[in-house]
């Protein structure tokens, strides 16, 4: 950031101080996602928004190698205690949190003390992504599905109470916590946030809130938004809620399935084209550079040892790599729209689940589509039906080094990433293995799934 970009934030954040405390916000919370999946946090008082927005606040780049069990390991660019960032809130994005009172919320990016970016911050990377994008006239939607499980009691109770016992997707369970409910509701609206669909899943006590498309940096900033927001209102209705990847590694998980859908203009280029059910040939190709990047992606995507207690077939987890029109097993599910509905087309990526940074999520499809681009991709023929019943699928990695070693071979995602970025994941990635390494799954459960 320039002199003259600080000053600007500056003069904006003692505007937007002096309102909030007009309001009653006394704190700020800033947050960053690191590469374990852990929503980190610093906070100033309202009266130090405009420091903070001009000189950040301190952190160390150790953060970037931190595990989800808050060790720490260290990578060829970043580990130990030396060095000092600034965390700097994006005041666009800054807003009080209804369900935490005297609260406010930005999410920041990461410079070092001389005003340059961070080559570790993964939100600047989303971005870098998205620009490069814009660079060749498109626009990226995306929007994030959040799941997860709520418990009553003793949070680390095993096995856990639920709250309901009503049926998987049943109303008995909106009718059991509709208060809670209706109280998320309430606060995601007075967020601004805007959500499209709200509704009890498979699992016991499993909910999911899905969220309208935005541009991806927007997208992933919502998702950690509306995660805590989760958090808050299941706090103040005496729940636990629990965004692992599996909260009982015998059942269904949590997934946080990504939609995306790609834009020239007003233009939705997943529709009214000669390819694959309507898809224009640049989204064909899109789409199948993320197909193609897929077991690579895992190691993002689906980041931890539990992931992989969820990635399982015949559990609409997404577990081979395929495409299908409206096929729910598919890690790829195409979803053509109705006629009439022009911003319907998109594609939905299943095998990604709540412990992935979602920055880094938004950036690597992006990095993986352009790929795709670049290289003339087309989608192999769509998969109907079960593809663990038909037996001619790739099935994707079953453990977190193998898919590692995807990640590792991509040429695609180490270029978009660069270096310290792509180090520091896969510095964590294989420290999380042996973490684990001779843990049960029920093991690896309890210790994950309140971690998120």
């Amino acid at each position: 950031m320039g002199t003259g970009d600080r000053e600007q934030a500056y003069a904006r954040a003692r505007q937007e101080a002096e309102r909030l405390t007009a309001s009653g916000i006394r704190g700020i919370a800033l947050t960053w996602v690191d590469n374990a999946g852990v929503t980190r946090a610093k906070s100033v008082p309202t009266a130090r928004l405009p420091h903070a927005a001009r000189r950040g606040v301190g952190m160390s780049p150790v953060f970037d190698v931190f595990l989800v069990d808050d060790s720490m390991t260290t990578s060829r660019h970043v580990g130990g205690p030396d060095g000092d960032l600034r965390l700097i809130p994006d005041l666009d994005r800054l807003i009080p949190l209804a369900a935490q009172p005297g609260w406010a919320w930005a999410p920041v990016d990461r410079y070092d003390q001389r005003g340059r970016a961070h080559p570790v911050c993964q939100r600047l990377f989303a971005r870098r992504m998205a620009e490069r994008a814009r660079e060749r006239g498109l626009s990226v939607r995306m929007g994030f599905e959040t799941e997860w499980v709520v418990t009553t009691g003793d949070p680390d109770q095993d096995p856990p109470r639920y709250p309901s016992a009503g049926p998987a997707y049943g109303m008995a369970r909106v009718a059991d916590l509709a208060d809670y409910l209706a109280d998320l509701l309430g606060a995601l609206e007075a967020q601004h946030t805007e959500v499209l669909q709200l509704h009890p899943e498979y699992s016991p006590g499993q909910f999911e809130v899905s969220l309208a498309p935005t541009d991806p940096v927007g997208a992933a900033d919502l998702a950690v938004l509306v995660r805590e927001t989760i958090r808050a209102c299941s706090g103040r209705a005496g729940l636990n809620p629990m965004f692992g990847p599996v909260v009982d590694p015998g059942g269904v998980g949590n997934g946080a399935h990504v939609h995306v859908s790609l834009w020239q203009g007003d233009r939705n280029l997943c529709r009214d084209g000669d390819g694959p059910h309507g898809m224009t040939a640049t989204a064909e190709a899109f789409l199948a550079g993320v197909l193609r990047e897929l077991p690579a992606l895992l190691a993002i995507g689906a980041p931890s040892p539990a992931s992989y207690l969820r990635l399982e077939p015949s559990r609409w987890a997404g577990a081979y790599q395929c495409w299908g029109l409206e096929n729910r097993e598919a890690a790829v599910r195409f979803i053509a729209g109705a006629p009439d509905d022009p911003g319907a087309a998109n594609a939905e990526i299943k095998s990604f689940d709540p412990a992935a940074n979602p920055y880094l999520v938004a950036g690597a499809v992006i990095a993986a589509g352009l790929g795709g681009m670049d290289s003339g991709l087309s989608l192999p023929p769509p998969v109907a039906g079960d593809p663990a019943v038909e037996g001619r699928e790739r099935r994707l990695p079953t453990s977190p080094l193998t898919a590692l070693e995807h990640f590792e071979d991509s040429t695609v995602l180490r270029e978009a990433l660069g270096d310290p970025l792509f180090e520091s994941i896969a510095a964590v990635r294989r420290a999380e293995a042996a973490l684990f390494e001779k843990s049960s799954p029920q093991e690896i459960a309890v210790a994950t799934r309140r971690r998120y």
